[in-house]
């Protein structure tokens, strides 16, 4: 019998820390952008962006809050791990 897959709510993910795989700090997450319809990820919003993150040039919504896509994500523990390589 195979276990099954812890489950993750947004509202556990908030304020948790976003780095990439090589241990960049981007920030904490302060929000997540869906779509509506079909329920797909499609942001995450950060809050507190380290300097790091504001030298890259990443999308920003309509608050000047920058986005990183949900598809970089590659994992969801303690922290976010995001791959670099697919922000950039």
């Amino acid at each position: 019998m195979a276990e099954e897959e812890e489950k993750k709510y947004s509202k556990d993910l908030i304020g948790r820390t976003v780095i990439s795989k090589q241990g960049k700090k981007y920030g904490t997450l302060g929000d997540i952008v869906f779509e509506t319809r079909s329920g797909e990820l499609i942001h995450m919003v950060l809050d507190s962006p380290t300097a790091y993150t504001e030298k890259l040039e990443l999308e920003k919504d309509k608050n000047s809050k920058r986005l990183i896509p949900f598809s970089a994500v590659i994992a969801i523990g303690d922290f976010i791990v995001v791959s670099e390589e697919d922000i950039i």
